[in-house]
């Protein structure tokens, strides 16, 4: 059975999204926890340059990189935490362009890249109508949104014109990570635990079960998101979630929501193998989830993906369960016309 690798969590980066970080970075007012990326991944160095080389090309390189590795298309979006640290106009002009870029590459490669489209909470009325024109004008396929925006999460009500517009359209959010919020980055900081060993996926996770735990999905249930890095570990929980959520309920802690918190992810939510090469956790999610909820994605260009694509092809999973995740999961989800 021939099957098609589609990696659908593939970073780039334009260079003045790359110079404004180092704008914010330089100032007074930058949150504690981006400042620790500046200190090192984000760091203009020369132990560095390799990475920021990797994210800067969607052309040529990147695709005879993918030849050697026989990955047939990536899903690119901008790496995080992509516009999200900018004051609005600003955030909302570098969203556009890079959106302008990326389906640029898009359209000169269609069969290679498919694109999620940058926008800025920051303006979630100008963000509504960025979704519009990355879907009708732009062809792109999905959203991409790296976590909190200045310590807000998208359950608070003013970002319902984002949620509003992505279901209208049909277009999946990408919740990707970023470091802790200012709000609760302080234990993070020590031990690189702000970073993606941990604090990344509590970060997003939490975001995740704060749409879950807002009702979110009850307004908008059609809205899709994707959770990378294996779900950030709540697949894992799910159980124990539903386990103390009817004991939230029964004290008074929470309102009682229509369904269980666990159908809610089973019913919105896909997720991605990206940066997690552990058969255990593929065999938990697939028992969890199914293999319908779980697509391939390789990370690139912070992780091995090499390794992706090895662990994926030697994975103990049928072959139809290896094709879903690799390629018919993205095609159903993004909409992708290969």
């Amino acid at each position: 059975m021939a099957i098609r690798r589609i990696a659908v969590e593939e970073a780039f980066v334009t260079p003045e999204i790359m110079a404004q970080w180092q704008v914010v970075l330089a100032s007074r007012d930058v949150e504690p926890g981006f400042a620790k990326m500046g200190e090192t991944i984000l760091a203009q160095t020369p132990a560095n340059k390799p990475l920021d080389d990797r994210l800067l090309d969607i052309g040529a390189g990147r695709i005879a990189h993918m030849d050697s590795l026989g990955i047939d298309m990536h899903i690119l979006s901008i790496t995080s935490p992509g516009v999200q640290v900018f004051e609005s106009a600003l955030a909302t002009r570098l969203a556009a362009e890079s959106n302008d870029a990326l389906a640029a590459a898009v359209k000169a490669h269609p069969t290679r890249f498919a694109g999620l489209a940058a926008i800025a909470p920051q303006d979630p009325a100008a963000a509504a109508r960025e979704i519009e024109r990355a879907a009708r004008k732009l062809g792109l396929c999905g959203l991409i949104i790296n976590s909190h925006t200045m310590g807000e999460y998208l359950d608070a009500p003013k970002y319902q014109p984002i949620f509003e517009a992505a279901e209208a359209l049909d277009m999946p959010i990408y919740l990707h990570p970023r470091e802790p919020a200012p709000s609760m980055v302080a234990p993070y900081l020590d031990y690189a635990l702000y970073f993606a060993g941990w604090g990344f996926a509590a970060e997003t996770g939490l975001h995740a079960m704060r749409l879950i735990m807002s009702g979110t999905f009850d307004r908008f249930p059609k809205l899709k998101i994707v959770l990378g890095h294996m779900g950030e570990g709540i697949p894992f929980w799910l159980q124990r979630i539903d386990n103390r959520y009817l004991l939230e309920v029964k004290i008074g802690a929470t309102d009682k929501l229509p369904k269980l918190p666990s159908q809610y992810f089973l019913d919105n939510f896909v997720i991605t193998t990206s940066g997690v090469t552990s058969m255990p956790a593929l065999r938990l999610s697939l028992d969890v989830l199914g293999a319908e909820r779980i697509l391939f994605a390789a990370d690139f260009p912070y992780e091995d993906d090499a390794e992706a694509v090895r662990f994926m092809d030697s994975a103990t999973v049928t072959e139809d369960e290896r094709k879903q995740i690799y390629e018919t999961n993205a095609l159903r989800v993004f909409k992708l016309k290969m």
